[in-house]
């Protein structure tokens, strides 16, 4: 199967939406399909199978600052390679967040699978709350990645959702065990308010 996956993140900059994009599709291709990613690029891309679609933007969404590309260039470089690659299906990742994502849902030329990753508040279903729930329509399968994530959406836009965690690659952790220190605590995450490390460093 020719799988196209989206990102509307730039997928040289470290994020948890585009490990899971790369991940996925290199796990996919393990299996036998034919997958390419389409992405924002800020440099050279992160592997072989990445179409870059042009620099990224640093924008303030869902309390974070994020690498998008919301420009005309990345919506006319997407259609671009969605017509060449011509996928069985696509699979986009935050598909209301303006660039590649939301130009594919837009375009649709595929079924559509949509992974729904935010959780809490987001200036973009805001945005999108009139338009949100038509262009919803437009997508075949909605995944969402947390009961969070599912409550999000739906007071948006609406719809079903199937929920999907994020997958882990086991082998990247199946190195040997390392002895613990006493008390020691790993924190894992940006360093901004939202991940609440503010609120674990005041805990102990």
């Amino acid at each position: 199967m020719r799988i196209g996956m989206v990102s509307p993140y730039s997928l040289t900059i470290p994020g948890g939406v585009q490990q899971q994009v790369l991940g996925l599709a290199r796990a996919l291709r393990e299996k036998g399909h034919e997958v390419r990613v389409l992405g924002p690029c800020d440099g050279p891309p992160p592997d072989s199978f990445v179409t870059p679609l042009g620099n990224s933007l640093p924008t303030a969404i869902n309390g974070s600052v994020a690498p998008v590309a919301p420009d005309a260039s990345a919506a006319f470089r997407t259609i671009r390679a969605l017509n060449d690659e011509a996928f069985d299906v696509l699979h986009v990742h935050e598909p209301l967040v303006p660039g590649p994502t939301l130009t594919a849902v837009l375009v649709k030329l595929a079924p559509i699978v949509a992974t729904f990753h935010s959780a809490g508040e987001s200036g973009a279903y805001k945005t999108f709350q009139k338009l949100g729930r038509p262009i919803a329509r437009r997508i075949d399968v909605r995944v969402a990645v947390s009961a969070d994530a599912v409550e999000l959406a739906q007071r948006y836009i609406g719809g079903e959702y199937e929920i999907l965690f994020n997958g882990i690659d086991l082998e990247a952790y199946s190195g040997p065990i390392v002895e613990q220190r006493d008390n020691a605590i790993f924190f894992c995450g940006r360093h901004e308010p939202r991940k609440g490390l503010g609120v674990l460093l005041e805990a102990v």
